[in-house]
C-alpha cells in the first residue's frame, strides 16, 4: 500500500503528498469509530484509484500533536509576536513556550513589527530578547515590511516541519509572504476597536518553504495547561529546570521550599523575575484546575 504525508485537511478531505503527488483522501469510518482523527502533518497508508478518489487507510504513530492549531509531528514551532500591535507579552509568550516545550517541540521566537517601535520600545524588546537568549532559546527580530530578519528564518526552516504559532495580528501571514512571496496569504490590518487582528487563516496546511515544510494555522483560540501536571512544568522553564539541580531538596516546585536555588536566582537576577512570576502562577494554575474524571 502507498504511504505519504498529509499536508492539507479541508471541508472532509484530507490532501495525501505521496513522492510528488497530492492524492486527494477521505478517512475510512473505521477512524470515526476508534475516536482517531487524521490530522496534517500524519504519515499515513492509503489506497487510491486517482489523485481524487483516495482513502487513508492507517494513521502511523505520532511523535508528538497539537490540537490547536490542529497538527502532527511538528519539529519546531515558530512563535510569532509582535513587538507592538499587539504588544509584547512575555506571559503570553511563556505561555506558549510551556505548551510547546511539553509536546518536545523546539521553539524559536521570531518579533516582529520592529520597524514600528520607538525607540524605548526597541531597547525594551533588546532587553527581553537577550533573557530569552540567556534561556536558552534562539530569537530573531524582524520586519515583514522592511523584511529585516525575515531571510534569518530561512536556514532554520530547512528540513523541518514547522508550525507559525502565536496570537492573531502579529504578522505571521506576513513573514510567510515575504519568505514565499508567490502565496499571496490573506493579511488583515489590526481592528482599532478590539486592539487584536481578526483570523485570516481559517485551515491548517503544510506548504513548501525552501526546503522545509511549514503550517500557517488559524491561530490559538485557548491555551490552557490541560495535560501538564505540577512535577512536568519545571521541565517547560529551561533555566528554571537547570538551577533546580542545585535546589536542596528533590522534586522541590521552587515555591515555599527552604534553601530553594530558583528562587535565589531570581532574586539576585540570575532568572528574569517575570519568567519566575509566570511559573508561579501557572503553577498555581495547574493546581486549582478541575480533576478530569
Amino acid at each position: 500500500m502507498p504511504e505519504g504525508k498529509i499536508i492539507k485537511a479541508l471541508a472532509g478531505f484530507y490532501y495525501v503528498l505521496s513522492g510528488d503527488e497530492t492524492i486527494q483522501c477521505r478517512g475510512r469510518g473505521v477512524f470515526r469509530k476508534n475516536k482517531v482523527t487524521p490530522l496534517v502533518g500524519d504519515e499515513v497508508v492509503f489506497q487510491a484509484e486517482s489523485n481524487t478518489e483516495g482513502y487513508i487507510l492507517e494513521v502511523k504513530d505520532r511523535k508528538n500533536e497539537l490540537i490547536r492549531p490542529p497538527i502532527a509531528n511538528v519539529d519546531q514551532a515558530i512563535l510569532v509576536f509582535s513587538a507592538v500591535e499587539p504588544g509584547f507579552s512575555t506571559s503570553l509568550l511563556d505561555r506558549f513556550l510551556v505548551l510547546v516545550e511539553f509536546n518536545h517541540i523546539k521553539p524559536i521566537i521570531c518579533i516582529t513589527k520592529i520597524d514600528l517601535t520607538n525607540e524605548e520600545e526597541y531597547e525594551e524588546i533588546q532587553q527581553y530578547a537577550s533573557d530569552y537568549r540567556k534561556a536558552g532559546y534562539d530569537v530573531l527580530l524582524t520586519s515583514s515590511e522592511t523584511e529585516e530578519g525575515v531571510k534569518d528564518l530561512m536556514p532554520y526552516l530547512e528540513g523541518e516541519i514547522s508550525v507559525f504559532a502565536g496570537q492573531s495580528g502579529v504578522g505571521k501571514s506576513s513573514l510567510l509572504n515575504v519568505l514565499r512571496p508567490d502565496l499571496e496569504l490573506k493579511t488583515n490590518d489590526i481592528s482599532s476597536h478590539l486592539g487584536r487582528g481578526k483570523h485570516t487563516t481559517r485551515h491548517v496546511e503544510l506548504i513548501e518553504v525552501g526546503k522545509g515544510l511549514v503550517a500557517d494555522t488559524p491561530g490559538f483560540s485557548s491555551l490552557e495547561f490541560t495535560d501538564i501536571e505540577l512535577e512536568d512544568l519545571n521541565y517547560c522553564f529551561p533555566e528554571i529546570q537547570e538551577k533546580s539541580e542545585e535546589c536542596k531538596f528533590r522534586g522541590c516546585l521552587h515555591m515555599a521550599e527552604p534553601k530553594c536555588a530558583v528562587k535565589d536566582a531570581s532574586e539576585n537576577g540570575e532568572i528574569p523575575s517575570y519568567r519566575y512570576e509566570h511559573y508561579k502562577n501557572f503553577l498555581q494554575e495547574i493546581k486549582d484546575r478541575k480533576p478530569r474524571y
